[in-house]
């Protein structure tokens, strides 16, 4: 008797009132305001995450969440990466990649030519620009409704024109 193949780490839309993507939330702004000051958090809560203009994401292994991401919509042609996660206990598995990937594809499906995103300057989030940066992000001017901040990062990346 052979026993059931395991689930694979899958990538689906996220259900925000899921109590374990309230604690990933959870864990991910308390990360946000132990090492950014307050009026330098721009994470998003469910409630924020909770907007037409947002689509959220969940990666799973099965029943075990892993993280999150979210694209949000700033025009036609213009998303921003936003409250990109993966539990502490998950990184290291190139999950962050896929969740990247995943984003940068929606992003192309919907015919937007640039992805945008803001994450903090501390070491804390180095791994994260370093993420970014191997996909192509640049740093650029705050964009939408960011203000210029010695905290923040912001970086960019243009699509390639659907054809």
């Amino acid at each position: 008797m052979t026993s059931p193949t395991p689930a694979p780490i899958a990538i689906e839309r996220g259900d925000l009132a899921d109590p374990r993507v309230i604690r990933l939330l959870e864990d991910h702004l308390d990360d946000m305001f132990a090492t950014s000051p307050a009026e330098s958090v721009h994470a998003l809560d469910v409630s924020g995450l909770s907007v037409p203009e947002v689509t959220f994401w969940t990666i799973a292994d099965g029943d075990e969440l892993l993280g999150c991401v979210a694209l949000k919509q700033l025009d036609a042609e213009h998303g921003e990466l936003k409250s990109m996660r993966t539990d502490a206990a998950s990184r290291g598995r190139g999950l962050g990649a896929r969740l990247l990937e995943h984003v940068l594809a929606e992003a192309a499906r919907r015919g937007y030519r640039r992805v945008s995103l803001e994450t903090g300057s501390q070491e804390f989030f180095r791994p994260a620009r370093t993420l970014y940066a191997k996909y192509g992000f640049v740093e650029c001017e705050p964009f939408g409704d960011y203000a210029l901040d010695p905290n923040s990062v912001f970086m960019t990346l243009e699509l390639p024109a659907a054809g």
